[in-house]
């Protein structure tokens, strides 16, 4: 009578995480397989370009005409009923976000290792997912701390007096931390990354981003200037993680003409087939 083998074991529970792990940081830095993919890089530095351009301008304007006059319309630092503000505006602080972003990551590795099958692969899904909006949001910030630094632009008051120009170069402290705004540079990043994977949020989230906004205006935080400039980082720099995404086909589609989209019912089409196949006799 024939020997059936007996299958081989199956990986354990640290093997399977580690597994999950690498497979998540290597599609990251995998080479770049889209066939549009350099329509998608044209099309991406041209509205970059344009982007930069009218922000920097309207930077400039505010900087020069408005800054000075916003900020002394503004309640005075500090203003006890200015408490709820003070919550608010948290919410689009980048640590707080990338924390929150990178222990829900952290989670859905942890149960993904121990499922097999669809169920695994829609979690994986949802993980990219997540991975392009944490991604987003921390270039951006990486980017704008740079920009801090070099800039070197003291917060509305420092010094004594509401003076836009208060610029001290390399100067590393958050007096002079002005330009661009950091709230406002991860508000706008997890708005549009949110807005591109959820088109149906677009209107909620990009209201979020410009209440964040609003906040660091009204607690004297920032001047006008400074928020249009962490909204144009923010925006541009999840600009440039969606493009890196799609050209490795994690998560976004690119057209013909170059236009990013992202891959409509990937993880909802999973769910239901998870769900159909759960309920299957």
């Amino acid at each position: 009578m024939p020997v059936t083998p007996s299958p081989a074991p199956r990986p354990g529970y640290p093997a399977q995480l580690l597994a999950v792990s690498k497979q998540a940081l290597a599609q990251l830095v995998r080479t770049p397989s889209h066939s549009r993919r350099a329509e998608a890089a044209r099309k991406l530095a041209r509205h970059s370009l344009w982007l930069s351009a009218a922000g920097a301008a309207l930077v400039i304007v505010l900087m020069v005409a408005f800054d000075q006059t916003e900020i002394q319309l503004m309640p005075a630092r500090g203003t006890p009923s200015l408490w709820p503000i003070r919550i608010l505006t948290d919410f689009g602080k980048d640590e707080y976000l990338l924390s929150v972003l990178g222990a829900a990551l952290v989670v859905l590795a942890l149960v993904a290792a121990g499922l097999h099958g669809p169920r695994r692969a829609l979690l994986l899904g949802l993980g990219t997912r997540l991975q392009f909006v944490f991604l987003s949001i921390a270039v951006s910030a990486f980017v704008a701390e740079i920009l801090k630094y070099i800039v070197g632009r003291g917060r509305p008051f420092v010094g004594g007096k509401a003076n836009p120009f208060n610029f001290v170069p390399f100067e590393g402290t958050g007096a002079y931390a002005s330009l661009p705004s950091g709230h406002a540079v991860a508000a706008f990043a997890l708005a549009f990354a949110v807005s591109a994977l959820w088109p149906r949020l677009r209107v909620f989230m990009f209201t979020y981003a410009i209440v964040i906004l609003l906040t660091r205006l009204v607690l004297v935080a920032h001047h006008p200037s400074d928020v249009v400039a962490g909204a144009l980082i923010g925006t541009v720099g999840a600009m440039a993680v969606r493009y890196w995404f799609a050209a490795r086909r994690l998560g976004f589609a690119i057209r013909a003409d170059g236009t990013i989209v992202p891959l409509a019912g990937a993880v909802s089409g999973r769910l239901k087939r998870v769900a159909h196949g759960a309920s299957a006799p």
